[in-house]
C-alpha cells in the first residue's frame, strides 16, 4: 500500500511539474516578437495600424468632405480599393508612374511602409 501510495504521489509531483513548466513560454513577448528593427508586424489590420498612418500622413488632404483629387484615405473600404488596385503601395512606396505620397513631404517611415505593405499582402484585413 505504501509503495502504491509513493508512486501515486510521485507521479502527481511529477504531473504538476509538467503542467507548470508547459506555460513558461505564455507571454506574448516571447510568443509573438518583434521585428529586429521593434516595428511591430503581425496581424498588421486596417483598425489597429493602417487606419492611425492614414490620419497621420493622409487624411489631411484625403479625407472629408472634399478630398483632393477625389481620393479618400479616411475610411476602410475606399483605401481597400486603392491598395486591391495597387495605387497605395505605387504611391507610399514612391513607385515609378506614381505620384509619390504625402505630397511635397518626406516618405513615410520604414516602419509604416512595411505595415502597409504587410496589410496589402496579407489580404488588408479590417
Amino acid at each position: 500500500m505504501k509503495k502504491y501510495l509513493r508512486g501515486i504521489i510521485y507521479f502527481a509531483v511529477l504531473l504538476l511539474v509538467s503542467i507548470l513548466s508547459s506555460c513558461h513560454f505564455d507571454k506574448e513577448e516571447v510568443l509573438y516578437p518583434k521585428s529586429s528593427d521593434g516595428c511591430d508586424t503581425l496581424n498588421v489590420t486596417y483598425t489597429n495600424y493602417i487606419a492611425p498612418i492614414m490620419v497621420d500622413n493622409c487624411n489631411g488632404c484625403h479625407g472629408g468632405s472634399f478630398p483632393e483629387a477625389g481620393i479618400r484615405t479616411d475610411n476602410y473600404n475606399d483605401l481597400k480599393d486603392l491598395a486591391e488596385n495597387n495605387s497605395l503601395a505605387g504611391v507610399v512606396n514612391h513607385e515609378p508612374g506614381y505620384s509619390p505620397m504625402p505630397k511635397d513631404k518626406p516618405k513615410l517611415s520604414d516602419c509604416d511602409l512595411k505595415q502597409i505593405n504587410i496589410w496589402i499582402e496579407t489580404g488588408v484585413q479590417e
